[in-house]
């Protein structure tokens, strides 16, 4: 593989540090976060319009960049560096991937242009806790997670008494609609997505399968309520659905779907594993980007802080300290551009990635907040934004030895082999 970085993704680097260096600040994220929106929508305009951000790795015929996952792992190191709340991760790395992989080509045309000019974004909801597992992260993802059976979860059911045909309650283009009813707590950017991708079940106990289906922001039934989450800056959302139209993401057949979980052939667990391996390299980076800028701001502040007439940063027990960070970020940054090339090739080493760079940021986060001193503990201060990043992130994505193990698990590492004798 080829390390460097080619001269076109260094400049989208470059250009988005500094448009987010200039409207990204420590005050900027706390007040964009504490906006109805959860982020700064002007900000979101102008990654949108300037740099693309939304359809970077979407394809040019649907109005993207066409560019890999490199590029979008390269812009989340940036997002992460300064913690900035946008929807670039609940639309253009969870839910966009999945439109495209599963879409209709009436779905893709209708959808994806308008996500990549930023005028929609959009939202993964996940039933229940589970959404490091429906993207194969922490376990497998056969299904159970979105709420088996007649009760739990969302269910989903054909618009009409008796789930009807194509007549029945359709969505006027000559297919059945669908109703959902259930809850899903912890939607990243749930509140405010203007489209819903809702993983729900169908079938009923004996043929229960989890399919996915597309909401509008708008639609009748439709409860948002926003959540108070631990990392302020990946906003949360509970969705309460009473009785919600949706449609089907994918071709609708007979009965919507087999009982493998395919909606028209397409392999629904497979797609939503497949986006979850992105993710994680995306995730990786941005966890990369926020460890070196705490790493930075701890390096800047023990440079300034003197203790018994000399700057404690030169105390061998701090460099100490400091220099196991360095080792940490530098280790978990490798980790995360290889996992992003190697997604982009076809390779699966996303959560592998993910883990080290969670466990360098925490550590970065901690020492930071311990390095500052009485500082460090204050919600004045932006340390602490950076530890709720790490803790927030484990407990959606991670934590991180179930993400070891299962990449373990995946790899058949401690499996035991037969020795002939």
């Amino acid at each position: 593989m080829d390390a460097s970085f080619t001269a076109e993704q260094d400049e989208i680097r470059r250009t988005l540090r500094e448009l987010l260096h200039k409207r990204c600040g420590a005050e900027e994220v706390r007040a964009a976060v504490a906006g109805p929106a959860g982020h700064d929508p002007a900000l979101w305009a102008a990654l949108a319009d300037q740099l693309g951000m939304p359809g970077l790795a979407l394809p040019e015929a649907y109005g993207g960049v066409g560019c890999s996952v490199t590029e979008l792992a390269l812009a989340g190191e940036e997002t992460g560096r300064t913690l900035a709340p946008s929807p670039l991760l609940a639309t253009a790395v969870l839910a966009a991937p999945l439109l495209l992989a599963l879409g209709t080509e009436a779905q893709r045309a209708e959808l994806l242009p308008r996500i990549s000019s930023g005028a929609l974004t959009a939202a993964l909801a996940v039933p229940g806790a589970g959404l490091a597992t429906a993207l194969a992260l922490t376990g497998d993802n056969g299904g159970d997670w979105a709420g088996g059976g007649r009760a739990g979860g969302v269910q989903a059911r054909r618009d009409g008494a008796g789930g009807g045909g194509a007549g029945s309650g359709g969505d006027g283009r000559g297919r059945a609609g669908w109703r959902l009813y259930g809850q899903v707590d912890q939607v990243l950017d749930g509140h405010s997505a203007g489209l819903l991708v809702v993983a729900a079940h169908t079938g009923g106990f004996a043929r229960s399968r989890t399919l996915l289906f597309l909401v509008t922001g708008d639609a009748a039934g439709l409860v948002r309520v926003r959540q108070t989450a631990l990392d302020a800056t990946r906003p949360q959302a509970r969705l309460e659905l009473r009785n919600v139209e949706a449609e089907l993401l994918g071709e609708d057949g007979a009965d919507g779907a087999d009982g493998a979980g395919r909606s028209g052939g397409t392999d629904v667990l497979g797609a939503l594993a497949a986006v979850g391996d992105t993710a994680a390299a995306v995730l990786a980076a941005e966890a990369v980007g926020a460890a070196d800028r705490a790493l930075e701001r701890t390096v800047e502040y023990v440079r300034q802080r003197e203790q018994f007439g000399r700057a404690i940063g030169s105390f061998q027990a701090v460099k100490h300290r400091l220099a196991d960070v360095y080792v940490a970020v530098q280790a978990a940054r490798s980790a995360a551009y290889y996992a992003a090339w190697a997604t982009a090739h076809g390779e699966k080493a996303g959560g592998l990635a993910l883990a080290q760079a969670l466990e360098a940021l925490r550590t970065a986060a901690a020492e930071g907040i311990q390095l500052h001193g009485g500082i460090g503990f204050t919600w004045e201060h932006e340390a602490h934004l950076y530890f709720k990043r790490a803790a927030g992130d484990e407990l959606l994505f991670g934590p991180v030895h179930r993400l070891r193990a299962h990449a373990a698990h995946m790899a058949r590492l401690f499996e035991q082999k037969e020795v002939a004798v």
